[in-house]
């Protein structure tokens, strides 16, 4: 029963790496204990079948109360105080960074090659996310659009490192799950997202599993474009994105908290990732 609990407490903490930008769920994962075995389990699903899913059972219902429980402050702070929120939220991600640097040189070292990736990776994955709208119209806040948002976040549970919840961000679908989360909207937010997290676990678990062990600096390079071109739009206005910042009226006092709040966010990050290697 105690094991019941702490898998269930775990699952709780883990739903801060589904909804908080600049926290990943696979970090998270791995400081609690769960990321290797996830991974085997998702690997390989069909092998201890029946005992994996009542080892993570709890974990799974620990999620969804996380989710409930952070999801209404969280919603009211973004807000009332999008500027300073916004900027934590960076200064995490900036915070977690040095870890997928070191990471993506674990095998060998970093080549031509490696720079290639992610400078393109930013530059392209930057224009792509800055003009989404334009190229693809606005992503609906739909049981599609959250099928989608499903797929991310299991993508930062796949990937230890990677936030998804900054892509959300951008494409105008963070604070509508958050709506929903909060609401408790089970079959338009909670439903689809499990449908998306569901496939893009089964579907890319093996592949990245393979793609790690293959092309491993390769991946982490990719990674890392990603994570700096999403990062900065965050805090870059957007006219383009309905959820893009606003500093419209900001005075000194808001500016120079959001600039603690980012050193703040800077330190939290990087607290995570030396929990990470210590619990690893």
């Amino acid at each position: 029963m105690i094991s019941w609990i702490s898998r269930l407490i775990k699952g709780i903490i883990i739903a801060l790496g589904f909804i908080l930008p600049g926290v990943s769920g696979g970090v998270l994962a791995s400081i609690l204990g769960l990321y290797e075995r996830l991974i085997g389990f998702l690997a390989n699903i069909r092998k201890d079948f029946v005992p994996n899913v009542l080892f993570f059972l709890p974990v799974g219902i620990g999620g969804i109360l996380g989710i409930a429980l952070f999801s209404a402050p969280l919603e009211y702070l973004l807000e009332h105080y999008q500027v300073l929120v916004l900027w934590t939220f960076t200064g995490t991600i900036v915070g977690t960074f040095p870890t997928l640097w070191a990471e993506s040189t674990q095998n060998r070292q970093r080549d031509l090659a490696d720079w290639l990736w992610l400078v393109v990776t930013f530059v392209v994955s930057g224009l792509l996310l800055f003009f989404l709208s334009d190229l693809v119209g606005t992503i609906p806040a739909n049981f599609l659009g959250f099928v989608l948002a499903g797929s991310l976040i299991a993508l930062g549970i796949l990937v230890p490192g990677l936030s998804p919840s900054n892509l959300l961000l951008i494409m105008g679908l963070y604070t509508p799950m958050l709506t929903g989360f909060k609401k408790l909207d089970l079959l338009g937010v909670f439903l689809p997202i499990a449908i998306g997290g569901a496939l893009a676990m089964v579907l890319f678990s093996k592949a990245m599993d393979y793609a790690l062990k293959t092309y491993h600096s390769r991946v982490y390079h990719f990674i890392m474009g990603l994570v700096l071109a999403s990062t900065l739009l965050i805090v870059l206005p957007n006219p383009r994105s309905a959820e893009s910042i606003s500093y419209a009226g900001l005075g000194f006092g808001t500016i120079a908290s959001a600039a603690l709040l980012f050193l703040a966010g800077i330190a939290l990050g990087a607290w995570m990732t030396k929990l990470e290697e210590t619990y690893k």
